[in-house]
């Protein structure tokens, strides 16, 4: 089924019709064998919308289809926006992406850096070069995730109530003091691991802006872009949108409900997290990729960034323009690590031949812990926008396939 109306013939758009079909064919597989419980799917070229579909449920077990209105938990990909959010600030010579985040966040001033030890007795050491702001943005800073198990330090932060979430009634002003009191995984700048940085971002937004995150993000991006359903959480009249989350069993490789963890994104969150806390629709989510694609403008001629800011932000900014192999721990994360690097925006494709999936120098994207995907591709003028909503999201190979099935589709 379509669920936005195509803009344009794909053949004038350079695809072949029959080869977009593959991605359906492919996709309803998911929905056919219960990997998935439904999905949506939007490809544009040049600011047309090529192909739009969808398959499945939105909520299998009330029957609900997925619709176009259908709205997602966007996890991570509420990242890239916050992203956009804190660069909004920069272009107002609001800070410097060397500044300190202890010129904001005092907190931040003395940090520790895990040398060794253990959980219970760590050997610290300390700082050798403040964590900058442009650390946050890249995941370099040194921060990390109580959820990566992979780590003393990752122990600590789930012992500080870090695991999936954050700690009960706690605020982002207290979130920030809780992660600034446990130690950081390396140097700043030495390293790259996915990580709460973001959500360290979105709180020096407020202290700049003088806004909470959710009014910033509303005011200044939102509503310019006319993302009407995209806020923190999903309001009661519009409950019945919401699609059901599930997670997979590993017995049988099929989605199962995740009812409890679905049910947090209809309450309002006590700390609004830049990292991942938005719930959006395929509208809304195309609409913020659609502006990024042309670099800072939306379609009725707002705009929200300078193209230059935009392309800097594309650009490769690890050290030395390495992938995330040669400079990331081959831990979790939304991208693959092989000819992949890091902007200020999300992951940045340096080299598809290695990373061993189809692409361009210089697409830009990224997703979602619920299998949410999407990407920008300005060679080939392409944005793709995947929704669905199955934890984690290096479940199935969906993000590899889908790039693949859609470059097949490209015959110009």
């Amino acid at each position: 089924m379509n669920l936005l109306h195509a803009d344009i013939d794909p053949n004038e758009a350079g695809f072949d019709p029959s080869r977009l079909q593959r991605i359906d064919h492919h996709f309803e597989r998911y929905v056919a064998d219960g990997r998935l419980a439904g999905w949506q799917l939007a490809v544009t070229r040049g600011g047309k919308l090529v192909h739009s579909s969808g398959r499945g449920q939105s909520d299998r077990e009330a029957e609900t289809a997925v619709a176009p209105d259908t709205i997602w938990r966007i996890y991570s990909m509420t990242k890239p926006i916050t992203s956009v959010a804190a660069m909004m600030l920069w272009e107002e010579g609001a800070f410097e992406l060397k500044d300190p985040v202890s010129r904001f966040l005092p907190e931040f001033a003395d940090q520790k850096v895990w040398r060794g030890g253990s959980v219970t007795r760590p050997d610290l050491e300390p700082l050798m070069n403040p964590m900058a702001i442009w650390h946050l943005l890249t995941h370099t800073c040194g921060l990390t995730y109580g959820f990566m198990n992979s780590h003393p330090v990752d122990a600590l932060y789930r012992r500080a109530g870090f695991e999936w979430g954050v700690p009960p009634n706690t605020d982002l002003p207290g979130v920030c003091d809780r992660v600034a009191a446990l130690p950081l995984l390396f140097q700043p700048g030495s390293e790259w691991n996915y990580s709460m940085g973001i959500d360290v971002l979105g709180r020096i937004v407020e202290v700049i802006s003088g806004q909470t995150l959710d009014e910033f993000l509303r005011t200044r991006i939102f509503e310019p872009l006319g993302m009407d359903d995209t806020a923190f959480s999903v309001p009661p009249a519009n409950a019945h949108r919401l699609a059901a989350l599930y997670g997979v069993n590993p017995a049988t490789n099929k989605a199962i409900p995740l009812a409890a963890a679905g049910a947090a994104a209809l309450a309002q969150p006590t700390a609004f997290l830049g990292g991942g806390g938005l719930v959006s629709t395929m509208a809304d989510y195309l609409r913020f990729a659609e502006m990024l694609r042309c670099e800072g403008r939306a379609d009725d001629g707002t705009r929200l960034l300078s193209p230059r800011t935009v392309r800097y932000m594309t650009q490769n900014h690890l050290p030395g323009d390495v992938d995330l192999t040669a400079y990331g721990r081959p831990l979790f994360s939304e991208t693959t690590f092989d000819g992949v690097g890091f902007g200020l925006l999300g992951s940045v494709t340096i080299d598809p031949v290695k990373g061993k999936v189809p692409g361009s120098v210089g697409e830009f994207g990224w997703g979602g812990a619920a299998s949410t995907f999407f990407w920008v591709d300005p060679v080939e003028d392409i944005t793709c926008v995947f929704m669905t909503q199955l934890l984690p999201s290096n479940t199935h190979p969906i993000r590899s396939q889908l790039k693949q099935l859609v470059h097949q589709a490209l015959v110009d």
